[in-house]
């Protein structure tokens, strides 16, 4: 039994020796080549830049507000704070805008028509401007630089006593300060 747990351990000694090819106290081998010679480039002409057409600078910061110029209002459903859909872009355009240049502010004016009491209008409008201004926040936008107020039902648009009417003064106006 003795002759063969040691004959056991040597042949298990022999083959994890068997199994080590690489030498752990020699440096690795290392390549020596030479480098491969690139193509020379020719001088720059300093006359070159007089012979290129002049590419036109863009002002990104006059194409975002003119972008959003005329995209100034967000409406809601009746009795409702949730920003639709179909204004993400208009909101995604503010928030470019103000994150180019994050020296300007926005009042997020919220507003509600005429049905319902004068506390719950101005809970509503400024659940309205919040929600707006909670998407640009999203987007990147600083939280200074956007101000929710309400002013519930006391400034409508329309003035009439209709869906129509009662419709378009269901909105968020995003004001420049």
């Amino acid at each position: 039994m003795k002759f063969e747990k040691l004959m056991l351990g040597l042949v298990a000694a022999a083959a994890l020796s068997a199994c080590s090819s690489t030498k752990l106290d020699e440096p690795a081998p290392v390549e020596n080549k030479q480098p491969v010679p690139t193509q020379q480039t020719p001088q720059a002409d300093p006359n070159a830049n007089a012979q290129r057409p002049t590419l036109p600078t863009v002002d990104l910061g006059a194409q975002l507000d003119a972008a959003v110029s005329n995209q100034r209002v967000v409406f809601f459903d009746f009795d409702s704070f949730i920003v639709k859909d179909e204004y993400r872009s208009l909101i995604e355009n503010h928030a470019k805008r103000l994150n180019n240049k994050k020296t300007l502010q926005l009042s997020l004016e919220g507003h509600a028509d005429e049905r319902g009491g004068r506390e719950y209008n101005l809970a509503l409008g400024q659940k309205r401007a919040e929600a707006v201004a909670k998407s640009l926040t999203l987007l990147g936008v600083s939280s200074g630089q956007v101000e929710a107020v309400s002013f519930g039902k006391e400034r409508p648009t329309d003035t009439g006593h209709n869906e129509e009417a009662w419709a378009k003064n269901r909105r968020v106006e995003l004001r420049d300060k």
